[in-house]
């Protein structure tokens, strides 16, 4: 008895992994149709090579979406409330993830197929992300190739390259060495010699520039917030993922953004990576100024706790998890008067809010830091002596 051919939607980039994925799901009697989610992070000559990757590798059909607009409300506005990054550093450039599974889900339910497919490897992340993604959204079959040959190879991205070549696919220079992943949160590099612990090469670079290159003039751009949104950049009101994408390519040259980061992951390996992300961390930069003038110090004080745990919720899959929701309800309303211009400014490499203009900076009018105050000398002994009793009291008592 001859088994029907089935439909299977494939979450498709273009690169090693995803392309190889489409022959072994044919050859395992699957018609395979490719959704790319364009985040914005690849120009048009990289879409044209994915579309035309997808066509010469056989697909049934390939569809390209536009989820820039996506990923700016559904990540990117509610990561920088939070304002921290995975670990203190990693600014989460994986979070493009669920909105590919969004995409991917669409086309399964345009086709009529409740089978979905994604290149994610059994050693990483993305796997869980993915996973859990389309579980939160409903009941499909999920089908993951690189997870299925690890059972038989341990050499992976050799054995997916031969077997591309082997049926007449070339492969990239670039993909034989490294993983690399773009979107418009930024860059991910791993493999080569970044997995083997060591220095970076010559060849692990993606936007920004070396120092060598950075230009000699310092670069200044003015972000406008309202209510913890960018809105504006030097004056332009843009679309969020449009105004992301303007300071990716303002502040790439300059290599602002770039970092080497080791982390824990989900499925409790090390990761080592790449990670390049210069309009994202120039919102983080700006933010993070603003909040600090405009908050209280309570304020201050707390919102790292909430925006941790919305980070580790995100980073570990479940982006679906009502208490990302309830910490999402806390991060908008905190952001209530964060509203405001901040001016950042680069000489390479690092990026600083040097001014700050809004009218809900938290000043004194009798007072300011350090050079003036409207109280006494007594009123400052006074609020010394007691702020300091207990410690000081303990001092008292045990002094020997």
């Amino acid at each position: 008895m001859t088994t029907p051919i089935r439909d299977i939607v494939l979450a498709f980039s273009g690169g090693l992994d995803t392309s190889f994925c489409v022959p072994y799901l044919q050859e395992r009697g699957w018609r395979v149709h490719t959704v790319f989610a364009d985040t914005g992070g690849v120009d048009a000559e990289e879409r044209a090579f994915i579309e035309q990757r997808a066509a010469e590798l056989g697909v049934a059909s390939h569809v390209t979406v536009d989820g820039g607009p996506a990923i700016w409300a559904g990540f990117v506005k509610p990561f920088v409330w939070a304002g921290e990054g995975y670990q203190g550093q990693y600014p989460l450039l994986v979070s493009d993830r669920y909105l590919i599974v969004d995409a991917a889900l669409q086309r399964c339910e345009e086709l009529g197929t409740r089978a979905i497919a994604h290149g994610c490897t059994g050693m990483g992340n993305d796997q869980v992300r993915f996973d859990l993604a389309v579980k939160a959204l409903g009941d499909y079959e999920i089908v993951a190739p690189i997870r299925e040959i690890q059972k038989e190879h341990t050499q992976v991205r050799a054995y997916e390259q031969e077997y591309l070549e082997a049926r007449g696919f070339e492969v990239r220079a670039k993909q034989k060495a490294y993983t690399i992943n773009e979107n418009l949160l930024g860059l991910t590099m791993s493999g080569g010699e970044i997995d083997r612990w060591q220095a970076p090469g010559p060849g692990a670079r993606g936007w920004c520039s070396p120092r060598a290159e950075w230009p000699a003039q310092p670069l200044q751009a003015r972000l406008r917030f309202v209510n913890g949104e960018a809105v504006a950049l030097d004056g332009e009101e843009l679309p969020g993922h449009v105004l992301l994408a303007r300071l990716n390519a303002l502040l790439a040259p300059y290599g602002v953004g770039r970092g080497l980061y080791t982390g824990d992951t989900t499925i409790g390996l090390k990761g080592r990576i790449i990670f390049e992300a210069p309009g994202l961390t120039a919102l983080l930069v700006a933010h993070r100024a603003l909040e600090e003038a405009v908050l209280s110090k309570h304020q201050n004080r707390f919102k790292p706790d909430v925006a941790r745990k919305w980070v580790e919720l995100v980073y570990e899959g479940f982006f679906h998890d009502p208490l990302k929701t309830d910490l999402e309800a806390f991060l908008a309303s905190s952001q209530s008067t964060v509203t405001g211009e901040v001016v950042l400014e680069t000489q390479g490499g690092l990026v600083n809010a040097v001014a700050i203009d809004s009218p809900h900076i938290l000043n004194a009018k009798g007072a300011t830091y350090a050079q003036a105050a409207d109280w006494g000398v007594a009123e400052a002994e006074g609020f010394i002596k007691l702020f300091g009793m207990s410690s000081t009291l303990w001092a008292q008592v045990n002094r020997g």
